[in-house]
């Protein structure tokens, strides 16, 4: 009998789900275009911060890189 190995995802797994299948990073990214010296792109500063106001919390942005 094979294993299943079940994962509770929540509202947030979800959301970023959405948020990847109707491509607002991509288009975001490409209308801002990038710059050589950012880490991170503006598509994902912006889930981020959806799915940080989704938490129903308050946290500040610089507080993004413990989040995830």
């Amino acid at each position: 009998m094979p294993q299943i190995d079940l994962q509770n995802i929540d509202h947030l797994g979800i959301i970023a789900g959405i948020v990847d299948n109707i491509g607002i990073l991509e288009i975001i990214d490409r209308e801002l275009g990038s710059h050589p010296q950012e880490k991170v792109s503006a598509g994902q500063v912006v889930k981020a911060m959806i799915l940080n106001w989704m938490r129903f919390l308050t946290a500040p942005l610089y507080l993004f890189s413990d989040f995830f």
